[in-house]
């Protein structure tokens, strides 16, 4: 029959306050610099985030750059052409509908935006036909 050891332990407050005093110490180092990374790496994100927990203490915005700038002139670029998608893809219904066979108006002006697209053929299409 196996013997069963004991284990005694020995309670020594002063190393055990230490150690949770170093931990908690260690962890509060590590929450502020990667805060402080945080600020370094990702400003425009943490921006409001530092504002909201310390209002004297975050940078000022930047005017726009011309960066911005750029993008604006993309989405501007991007809008017109999913205007022109949109515009397109009602022509295309216009002349799969049955409807518009009928009228004469509207086959004309089928006809001339299929040999000629124009901003003004593509207008009549959607103004003429169904």
């Amino acid at each position: 029959m196996p013997r069963h050891r004991e284990l005694k332990i020995t309670l020594k407050p002063l190393p055990l306050i230490l150690c949770v005093a170093l931990g908690l110490w260690l962890g509060a180092m590590a929450i502020a610099a990667s805060l402080w990374l945080a600020l370094q790496r990702w400003p425009e994100q943490v921006q409001p985030l530092a504002q909201a927990v310390a209002p004297g203490v975050a940078r000022p915005v930047a005017p726009p750059t011309p960066a911005a700038d750029a993008q604006t002139e993309m989405f501007e670029r991007y809008k017109n052409i999913l205007h022109k998608q949109e515009q397109q893809q009602a022509v295309e219904a216009a002349q799969s509908n049955p409807r518009n066979l009928n009228s004469p108006k509207c086959q004309f002006w089928l006809q001339q935006n299929r040999n000629a697209p124009t901003d003004k053929s593509q207008a009549n299409v959607l103004e003429f036909c169904y």
